[in-house]
């Protein structure tokens, strides 16, 4: 499954001097994916050290997998390579949820925040025959009866398909502990209770749903963007159906605590450079992503307002 793999023989020397201004790509460099092959952090991570290795931004960077706790098990190793500026970890708000509900004592406040990638939206789907034709339709009887109405997702509690809800519920005036939130193992499993019918609707990034929706069998009542996006051009976003929220599921890479500035630069630069490929444009066509490149301490205080915002619900909700 590795997209690139690591030669391991390169000087420490080399590592850590290769790639910053020398124009020589970078070398020795490792990246941590939280879950197991073929999952969205895992696409992702490959995808990144494909586009460096192909653009000469680096050589032999290694992708290897070390999955738990949903991302929990790979942040505490992190956390663990203090100082080690060759080793990065590909992550997003699936991690930022995990590190509270799994009670970590690692943090990702603990990490150095490198970039962030890439967002997705999310969508609110129904099947076909729901009587559920708009949004409005759908809050008007969530609200009557908020237990009764059951939303899936593919995420386990703290994950991005479960904050969307509880988001949704407390914009529209729902107690988020009053959802009947269903958890589905990814959306592999999640889209046949949709179209089962087992629960009233579904709320999970939008690129889970495309193949059916072209087909007819799902409807998408809105989409969670700031602005309407190009694959769903009907779907009208959450703020044109009157709603005050936009949620995005982002990713981006984190580093170990007390790596030096020199080492930030190496993986900042590498990261920037790949961005302003040609190549990287094409693969974020290709996988539906949405831009949201930004780096260091940009990307730091994005993640600081994240995890607060995280906590702050799921404590809510008597999960954190």
């Amino acid at each position: 499954m590795l997209a690139v793999s690591a030669c391991g023989a390169t000087a420490d020397k080399e590592e850590s001097g290769s790639g910053s201004g020398s124009g020589k790509p970078v070398t020795g460099l490792r990246l941590m994916v939280p879950n197991t092959p073929g999952s969205g952090y895992d696409l992702t991570a490959r995808t990144v050290t494909q586009v460096m290795q192909d653009t000469k931004v680096a050589s032999g960077t290694q992708v290897f997998n070390l999955p738990g706790a949903s991302g929990v098990v790979g942040l505490q190793r992190l956390v663990n390579e203090k100082g080690n500026g060759k080793m990065a970890m590909q992550m997003g708000l699936g991690v930022v949820g995990a590190s509270y509900t799994s009670k970590s004592k690692a943090t990702l406040t603990d990490t150095t925040p490198i970039a962030r990638l890439i967002e997705e939206a999310g969508a609110i789907v129904v099947p076909k025959d729901s009587p559920y034709k708009t949004m409005d339709d759908l809050v008007t009887a969530w609200k009557k009866d908020p237990k009764k109405l059951a939303v899936g997702g593919g995420s386990t509690a703290g994950g991005p398909d479960h904050l969307l809800p509880m988001q949704l519920a407390k914009a529209v005036g729902i107690e988020p502990k009053k959802v009947n939130y269903v958890s589905y193992d990814g959306g592999g499993e999640l889209l046949p209770a949709i179209l089962g019918n087992k629960i009233a609707f579904g709320a999970s990034g939008f690129g889970e749903f495309l193949d059916q929706i072209e087909a007819g069998q799902v409807r998408v009542l809105a989409v969670t963007s700031e602005k309407p996006i190009d694959a769903l051009k009907d779907a009208p976003t959450l703020k044109d159906s009157g709603i005050d929220l936009v949620f995005t599921n982002w990713r981006g890479i984190v580093a170990p605590p007390g790596i030096t500035e020199d080492q930030k630069k190496v993986w900042i630069d590498a990261l920037t450079k790949m961005h302003d490929s040609k190549e990287w444009k094409a693969e974020l066509e290709k996988n539906g992503w949405t831009d949201a490149f930004v780096t260091g301490d940009e990307f730091g205080t994005y993640l600081t307002e994240q995890d607060k915002s995280v906590a702050d619900l799921l404590s809510e909700l008597g999960l954190a």
